[in-house]
């Protein structure tokens, strides 16, 4: 049976009717239409569903939607500042740290998450931070530059 669930998505509130085992990344991306939110491996292994919940990077296919009511999720939709992109998205962009871009939401939101808790990372903490993040195209040295640009544009480093 379906349950009525509230979930506070990139500052907004929604009410959704979902089964109580319902994982968020389904919720997101079908009922709430954020597409951004990947679904790759269904396990929490590959980071294309990564999303924040109250700042901290999770993966949103092994969390039930029902467990994070009142709490708030942000999803790559809601990273941008106005018609700015979030500095880590500029520096993924200016860096040229994506090709097919399937992993790019992902890879952004951990790092939003990293740079978040440790503004200084050193390339050693962000390899560490991002191994949950799996990119098939890029080879992580872009990738990797991006999050020192971001990191250094942001005050860091």
């Amino acid at each position: 049976m379906k349950q009525r669930i509230e979930l506070n998505v990139n500052g907004q509130k929604y009410e959704v009717f979902a089964e109580p085992n319902a994982m968020l990344a389904d919720v997101l991306r079908e009922d709430l239409r954020f597409t951004g939110v990947k679904k790759g491996c269904d396990d929490g292994d590959c980071g294309a569903c990564s999303v924040l919940l109250d700042g901290k990077v999770i993966p949103s296919c092994t969390t039930l939607a029902c467990e994070v009511q009142g709490r708030e999720i942000t999803t790559i939709e809601g990273v941008k500042q106005g018609n700015l992109l979030h500095p880590v998205q500029q520096a993924f962009v200016d860096c040229f740290a994506l090709q097919c871009g399937f992993c790019t939401p992902g890879m952004v939101m951990a790092a939003i998450s990293l740079l978040n808790e440790n503004p200084h990372p050193t390339e050693a903490e962000i390899r560490d931070y991002l191994r949950g993040n799996i990119c098939r195209c890029t080879g992580y040295t872009k990738i990797i530059e991006a999050v020192q640009t971001a990191a250094e544009r942001m005050g860091g480093k």
